[in-house]
């Protein structure tokens, strides 16, 4: 921008120096070119006047974008604790139930990883019991999930994204 400031000054003053009137019709071309400049210094005030809003524009999405970002993350947080207290009282649910009985319903879970997190948060007797009535193929699956489950980085005390 600075450039274009430095060159269209030079500009200017290459013109009124050109433009030495000597006659009515150079007078006349001179008070031309001097509307012409005025109207581009207007055009340029007006540039930069736009730049300016559209910064300003900019900051406050990107406030705003930062603003839902963080929201977001705080939603999700949340969303996870309602879930890890779900399986919690699952959890005790089930450990209260007769252990095949309880091996029965688990094994009718559509989504194993659902049954995983409710045996994770079972002490581990209990879920020993009740995984012996556990079809072996969805045991099988469970475990897989538990020992990631187990491996994660926290140790596993929040549940992984599901």
């Amino acid at each position: 921008m600075r450039g274009l400031s430095i060159r269209f000054f030079m500009a200017v003053a290459a013109v009124s120096l050109l433009l030495q009137p000597a006659s009515a019709q150079e007078k006349l071309e001179v008070k031309e070119a001097k509307k012409e400049i005025e109207r581009l210094v207007k055009l340029r005030e007006e540039v930069k006047r736009l730049i300016e809003e559209n910064k300003e524009l900019l900051k406050k999405i990107e406030e705003e974008r930062e603003k839902l970002r963080r929201e977001r993350e705080e939603f999700e947080k949340r969303v996870k604790e309602v879930k890890a207290q779900r399986y919690e009282k699952l959890a005790q649910v089930f450990s209260k139930m007769d252990p095949e009985l309880a091996g029965q319903k688990i094994s009718a879970f559509s989504d194993p990883k659902e049954a995983a997190y409710i045996l994770y948060n079972m002490k581990s007797r209990k879920a020993g019991e009740i995984l012996n009535y556990v079809d072996p193929k969805v045991v099988d699956e469970i475990v897989r999930i538990l020992t990631s489950i187990k491996g994660s980085s926290d140790g596993g005390k929040s549940l992984p994204k599901s």
